[in-house]
């Protein structure tokens, strides 16, 4: 069974009546409750518990580490970036969520800024399916439409993605590369753009579906880490 930890910053739901009415229970919550529902093991933790919930036992039992994170980026100690990071290198799956993009643990991986441009005006969003042979998508069709989310646009500072698997439209005239998937290491990366706090969003069933999926995509296989450094020759080495 994969083992899972939903990770969130857990503030909005305390600052914003708001985000409180639609996540009642947090965002953390309303994800871990619907991978429950697939039958996965699931785990939260929030910014505020000791070691933000991601102490290394938490880390060496996940699978699967989704992150959402908005307003406190900064907040995250670098220690914990460094053991996620190198968990990620060493095989466990991330799953990235909306603002995450902005994150210490995204923007490390990535190497680069993972700037964008954004708006809040209730845009409707159609997300197409670019790659429908791509597991991520298993049961979703062309496209999912979202009546209100925020806007993501173009140009999105990050690198090439390995699999480009949803690509977005807004009522606006934007357009954003919402669904990227990257390897690093021996692990897998999906990073997908929907998820603005004020709208329900992790409701809505197609997008639990492709969080589902991803996390099933994106867990370990059962590889080693390659080993590096000066290395003894596997043959002898005849002398000339």
């Amino acid at each position: 069974m994969v083992k899972v930890t939903v990770w969130n910053e857990h503030r909005h739901e305390k600052k914003n009546p708001v985000v409180a009415q639609v996540y009642p229970n947090g965002i953390h919550g309303a994800i871990a409750s619907f991978l429950e529902n697939e039958g996965i093991e699931v785990r939260t933790a929030t910014l505020d518990e000791p070691e933000h919930g991601l102490t290394d036992e938490v880390l060496a039992n996940t699978d699967v580490l989704v992150w959402w994170g908005h307003i406190a980026h900064n907040e995250v100690s670098d220690e914990v970036v460094k053991k996620v990071t190198e968990r990620v290198l060493n095989g466990m799956g991330l799953i990235v969520l909306h603002s995450g993009h902005f994150s210490k643990v995204f923007k490390t991986l990535m190497g680069t800024s993972c700037d964008l441009k954004w708006r809040e005006a209730d845009d409707r969003e159609r997300l197409w399916v670019v790659d429908p042979s791509h597991p991520i998508v298993a049961g979703i069709g062309e496209y999912i439409e979202l009546v209100k989310e925020e806007m993501y646009g173009e140009h999105f500072d990050i690198p090439a993605p390995d699999e480009l698997v949803f690509l977005s439209w807004f009522e606006g005239g934007e357009v954003f590369r919402s669904g990227c998937t990257y390897r690093r290491g021996n692990g897998k990366i999906f990073y997908f753009r929907p998820g603005h706090e004020t709208y329900p969003t992790y409701h809505n069933e197609k997008i639990q579906r492709v969080i589902t999926n991803a996390v099933k995509w994106a867990a370990p296989t059962d590889h080693a880490r390659p080993i590096y450094g000066n290395a003894k020759p596997l043959e002898e080495i005849s002398k000339k």
